[in-house]
Parts: structure tokens; sequence; C-alpha cells
């Protein structure tokens, strides 16, 4: 369990740091600063503290999750998209500034994320809460993403 956890720990951790790469100032970009962002919109701590919580989390869900599936490939497909679509939205809203492309990619995660959920369900049962806190923040940040395409466009 401990070899798989430091996998998906470095794995996720990963895709923070290459997606930290595109995100140059972020929350404290001037472009960043003057879009009209949601009134629920967090201070800019919380995203770094949400996000190490999660990639925390869904290692354990990951490192539970890969003994118990007999078709791993699927898994490793769902995982790698889930990756992708994770590391691309950086770029995409902090980069590029392509606020409805990043809205497109933050919904497939969301999406995706709750698949996993459901999908996987009967094999974890309770170790499923451990992806609960990033579906949760996908849900939070897609309706982030949402209002500042609808008030920045």
């Amino acid at each position: 369990m401990i070899y798989r956890l430091i996998i998906f720990l470095l794995i996720n951790f990963g895709a923070l740091a290459f997606g930290g790469f595109f995100t140059g100032k972020g929350v404290s970009s001037a472009w960043y600063d003057g879009l009209e962002k949601a009134p629920w919109t967090p201070p800019g701590w919380v995203f770094g503290f949400a996000w190490t919580t999660i990639m925390i989390c869904f290692s354990f869900y990951m490192a539970c999750l890969w003994p118990l599936t007999t078709r791993k490939n699927i898994l490793i497909s769902l995982f790698a998209l889930q990756w992708l679509l994770n590391v691309a939205w950086n770029p995409a809203f902090f980069y590029y500034h392509q606020v409805g492309a990043a809205l497109l990619l933050i919904t497939g995660l969301t999406l995706l994320v709750a698949f996993l959920l459901a999908w996987y369900w009967p094999l974890l049962k309770l170790k499923t809460a451990y992806i609960f806190p990033y579906l949760l923040w996908l849900v939070i940040a897609t309706s982030l993403n949402g209002y500042i395409w609808l008030k920045n466009a």
C-alpha cells in the first residue's frame, strides 16, 4: 500500500507542479485581479490548501482502488484523462486567459471525478470518501470559473 501511495502522491503532486508552471502569478496576477469574481470566491491561500488536501486524499483513493480493480487498463485511462484535464486547466485559464475553454475542461474533470466516485463505489465502499474532497472542490471551482465566464465575457 505504501509503495502505491507514494507513486500516486508523486504523480498527483507532479500534476500540480506542472499545472502550476503555467499559472504564473495566478490569483495575484493583474489579469485575475481585474476579473469580476463570484462573491463566494475564497481567499487565495485556500486554493493551495485545498489542492494539497485533495491530492493527498486522491492518492489514498487511487492506492486503495488499484489492487481491487481487475481492469487496470480502464483505471489507467480514466486516471490519465483526469490528470490531463487537471493540468490543462491552468494554462487555459491563467496563461491563455481562455475562460470558456477552461470552463469546458473543469466541467469535464468534474464529471469524470463524479464518474470515478460512482463507478468504483462498489469496490471501495466507505473508502470512496477519499475522493469526496476532490469532487466537492471541483463543483466549487466549476462554479467560480462559470461565474467568471458569465460576468467577464
